[in-house]
Parts: C-alpha cells; sequence; structure tokens
C-alpha cells in the first residue's frame, strides 16, 4: 500500500510540474506575441489602403456626377444637330 501511495504521490508531483511548466511556456509564447512588432507596418498599409479606395470612389462620383449632367447632354445636342442639318 505504501507503494502504490508513494507512486501516486509521484505521478501528482510530476502531473503538477508538468502542468506548470506547460502554463509557463504558454505565458512566454503569449508574451512574445503581445510584444511582437514585426508586422506594425501592416495596420498602416490597411489604412493607407482604405483611405485611398474611399478618396477614389468619391473622385469618381464626382466625375460622374460632372459628365452626366454637364457634359453628355451638351454631346448629346451636338450630335443631333450635326445629323439634322439642312443645308
Amino acid at each position: 500500500m505504501s507503494k502504490f501511495m508513494k507512486n501516486t504521490k509521484n505521478k501528482a508531483m510530476l502531473l503538477a510540474l508538468d502542468s506548470r511548466c506547460k502554463a509557463s511556456n504558454m505565458l512566454e509564447r503569449a508574451r512574445k506575441v503581445f510584444y511582437n512588432k514585426d508586422g506594425q507596418g501592416t495596420l498602416d498599409v490597411a489604412v493607407t489602403v482604405l483611405i485611398s479606395i474611399v478618396l477614389g470612389a468619391l473622385i469618381l462620383a464626382g466625375l460622374y456626377l460632372v459628365i452626366n449632367n454637364t457634359v453628355l447632354p451638351t454631346i448629346t445636342q451636338k450630335i443631333k444637330d450635326m445629323f439634322n442639318f439642312k443645308g
């Protein structure tokens, strides 16, 4: 019976030590992830791309409004006048 108790105690100590080492390793890996600054420029690039997409969309919308309301009616009228020439 004492051998069984000794083995159980040893296994429990080994499991406790193993779980403590695993927790320590996991904490160290988490610490490395949080203090890692290698991908810091990625966020800057993503924000820059997003801003350029929004500005591009605004410029295209403005050009569409200008062309649709100002240029197209004038061109359409000039084409009609050109084909309805009675000379």
